[in-house]
């Protein structure tokens, strides 16, 4: 059941897999119909939470794409040539305010 993904060496739980087998499951209980109407309503939220966590599962994955790492390299980059170590102005001195009594 366990399966992982290599990424930088590191061994990553993949829960899309889990996450599929507990939907198919949720949806056998709704289509069998021998459930409690309570408990219906459950299994319904359970369908729909785990669909919105798998549609952002999917769009998350193409956001870190390799194509956005290039990105994000050239972003730094440029970011890093625009703003240069010691060109920050330098902060005013802390007065004492006032307070009321």
């Amino acid at each position: 059941m366990k399966r992982n993904l290599q990424s930088q060496g590191k061994q990553v739980f993949d829960p899309k897999p889990l996450l599929r087998r507990l939907n198919l499951w949720a949806n056998q209980k709704i289509q069998r119909g021998e459930e409690p109407p309570w408990a219906w309503y459950q299994y319904m939220k359970l369908r729909e939470t785990i669909d919105g966590i798998l549609k952002g599962m999917a769009a998350t994955s193409r956001v870190n794409s390799q194509g956005s790492d290039r990105h994000r390299e050239r972003l730094n980059r440029s970011m890093a040539s625009k703003y240069h170590r010691g060109t920050a102005r330098p902060r005013p001195a802390v007065t004492k305010v006032p307070l009321p009594m």
